[in-house]
């Protein structure tokens, strides 16, 4: 499958999402892969994580980088050698990366009502205006919660962030396409702007929720 979409959310932004619809065959074909990315994939047990992982090489190529630019510092963040930021996400068939000039993180998650189950682990703050009672609304909206700290948590990456106890998102419509979220961590106060929206492909059941984030 060619490139499923791709956003060009301002100047030196860009987000592209790739369908896993190929082989591991035919993506491998695709990519040259340094020694340590062949052991780490070599490594991965299940074939649906080693197609994602192939994916995002298709997709860094899609931006005229190689695997060879492509680094992962101590805890796991990845990182290129020039000034572009990068974030990558995958979610069952599908996977994405957002790469900026500015400090981004990215999540992809599928919407479906076991989030419901978990909800009082990652949110707080937020219970404050969702209303669990509407059952499609609140399964989305937990998953563009979720979806949001995920991203910020890709951005600040530090041990001991509690997505419950320490990231807060504004409340939000999910008619307009962006919200307001914080992070109070270790005496200090970030502030993100947050960014989502809904993907659906015809190849596969399920909506899937995009969310994007920035650092102020």
């Amino acid at each position: 499958m060619p490139l499923f979409q791709t956003i060009q959310f301002n100047e030196t932004t860009k987000i592209l999402i790739w369908e896993i619809t190929e082989s591991f065959e035919e993506l491998v074909s695709k990519v040259t892969l340094k020694e340590k990315t062949q052991r780490r994939l070599d490594g991965m047990k299940s074939q649906m994580h080693q197609r994602a992982f192939l994916s995002v090489r298709m997709l860094i190529q899609e931006m005229g980088f190689t695997d060879k630019d492509l680094h992962y510092d101590e805890f796991g963040k990845p990182y290129f050698d020039c000034h572009n930021y990068i974030s990558i996400t995958h979610s069952y068939h599908f996977a994405a990366i957002i790469i900026s000039d500015e400090t981004v993180g990215i999540d992809m998650e599928l919407q479906r009502e076991k989030i419901i189950r978990i909800a009082d682990k990652f949110t707080d703050y937020e219970c404050g205006y969702l209303q669990p009672h509407l059952t499609e609304e609140y399964v989305k909206k937990l998953t563009v919660i979720w979806g949001a700290k995920e991203a910020i948590f890709k951005i600040r990456n530090e041990k001991g962030i509690s997505f419950k106890d320490h990231i807060c998102v504004e409340n939000f419509s999910l008619d307009k396409p962006q919200t307001q979220a914080s992070l109070h961590f270790d005496d200090f106060v970030k502030d993100f702007d947050v960014h989502y929206e809904n993907i659906h492909s015809e190849n596969f059941e399920g909506n899937f929720t995009l969310v994007y984030a920035f650092e102020k």
